[in-house]
C-alpha cells in the first residue's frame, strides 16, 4: 500500500467532540481476568453516553465463556447485548481456579450451562449490515478467530456483500489487544496462529494495536477488589482472582486488555502516543514484527505518561457500578 513515514503523533488541540462509538467487543473472557476490567470499563464508557455496545461476543469456545458475558451485561442492566460463540474455537479454556463457573455460580445461577448462542461470525453479520456505512468499532480482547471467521463468509439473508466487503463498508476501524512491539510473541497471536496470520493481513480498514508492553506496565485491580463485593461481579472476580488465580497472591493484575477498551472508546492521544502508519506481520507460528516502511494502515501505541497515571483512570472506571443493580 505504499511507503509510510513513520511518527508517533502528540495531541492534537483541536479535535471536535468524538461522536457516540459504535462497539463490538470481542472477548475471551478467561484465560485470564483482565476481561472483566475491560468489559466493566465498556460499560461505565456506555452509561456515560460515550458509546454503544452493539455486541458482546466470544472467541473462546469453553462453555462458560459467553454465560460470564452475560453475566456482567446482565449487572449492567444491559441484557439485550447479544453475545455470540465462534463456530470452530481454537481455544478452549478457563484457568485451573474455575473464575469463570464461581462467578455465574454466585451472580447469576441461571445461566450455568446455558449453550444457546448465536454463531459469531453470523452476529457480526446481522449486527454490521443494521448499521450506517463506516460507523463500528471492533475491539478484540482476545484471539482473532471470530474476525478470521467473518472475513470469509459469503452473502446471506442479511448481506450480499462477503465479509471482507462488509467490514469494508460498515467498519471504521479495529482496536486489538494484540502483538509485542516492534516484536514479539504475544498470547493473543500465537493461540490462533492461522486466524493470525490471515486476518491482520486482509484486514481492509485501520487497526490500531495496544501491545503486550503497554498493558503489562499498568496495573489495576486493589481498589477494585476492596469494593464492597455482594452485589458487584467485578468486584468480587477481582478479589477471588487476586488471592487465587497465580502460585501467590497480588495486590494488582496487568491491564492489557483495559486500554485497548479505553482507545477504542475514547481518542487514544489523550494517554497515549499513537505510532505508525505501518505493516503488522504475523509469521506461521504466531511470531510478530512491526514493518516500519510499508502503510497498511496499522499503528501502535506507546507510553506518553507515568503508569500510575494511566491506571487511576482505568480503575476509577473499573469501579463504577450501575444506578440499578440486578437482584438474585
Amino acid at each position: 500500500m505504499g511507503t509510510a513515514v513513520m511518527s508517533c503523533t502528540l495531541n492534537s488541540t483541536n479535535k471536535s467532540v468524538s461522536e457516540k462509538k459504535k462497539i463490538i467487543f470481542d472477548t475471551d473472557m478467561g484465560p485470564d481476568y483482565d476481561d472483566v476490567g475491560a468489559i466493566a470499563i465498556l460499560h461505565a464508557l456506555a452509561d456515560s453516553t460515550e458509546c454503544e455496545i452493539l455486541a458482546t461476543l466470544s472467541c473462546n469456545g469453553h462453555p462458560s465463556v459467553a454465560p460470564t458475558i452475560e453475566t456482567f451485561n446482565r449487572y449492567f442492566n444491559r441484557s439485550d447485548i447479544p453475545i455470540g460463540i465462534p463456530e470452530n474455537p481454537i481455544v478452549n479454556t478457563i484457568p485451573s481456579n474455575h473464575w469463570n463457573d464461581s462467578v455465574i455460580a454466585k451472580f447469576q445461577p441461571d445461566l450455568k450451562g446455558k449453550l444457546d448462542y448465536p454463531v459469531a461470525a453470523k452476529l457480526y453479520r446481522e449486527v454490521l449490515s443494521s448499521q450506517p456505512d463506516n460507523s463500528v468499532t471492533i475491539v478484540t480482547v482476545g484471539f482473532a478467530t471470530n474476525l478470521y471467521e467473518l472475513l470469509r463468509t459469503e452473502g446471506d439473508e442479511y448481506s450480499p456483500l462477503s465479509g471482507k466487503e462488509l467490514v469494508d463498508k460498515k467498519v471504521k476501524k479495529w482496536v486489538a489487544m494484540a502483538g509485542a512491539f516492534p516484536e514479539g510473541k504475544e498470547f493473543n497471536v500465537m493461540m490462533d496462529p492461522k486466524a493470525s496470520v490471515y486476518t491482520f493481513s486482509h484486514w481492509p480498514k485501520p487497526i490500531l494495536f495496544s501491545g503486550f508492553e503497554i498493558g503489562n506496565s499498568i496495573l489495576t485491580g486493589k481498589r477494585v477488589a476492596e469494593m464492597d463485593s455482594s452485589h458487584n461481579p467485578v468486584a468480587w472476580t477481582y478479589k477471588y482472582n487476586l488471592a487465587t488465580y497465580a502460585e501467590t497472591p497480588a495486590e494488582n493484575r496487568m491491564s492489557w486488555d483495559l486500554t485497548a477498551v479505553l482507545c477504542a472508546v475514547r481518542d487514544p492521544e489523550r494517554y497515549f502516543y499513537v505510532c505508525g502508519p505501518g505493516k503488522f506481520i504475523v509469521d506461521d507460528d504466531g511470531y510478530s514484527h512491526w514493518n516500519a516502511d510499508t502503510n497498511a494502515g496499522h499503528y501502535f501505541l506507546v507510553h506518553k505518561y507515568p503508569y500510575g497515571k494511566i491506571a487511576d483512570i482505568l480503575e476509577e472506571l473499573m469501579m463504577h457500578e450501575p444506578i440499578k443493580r440486578f437482584t438474585r
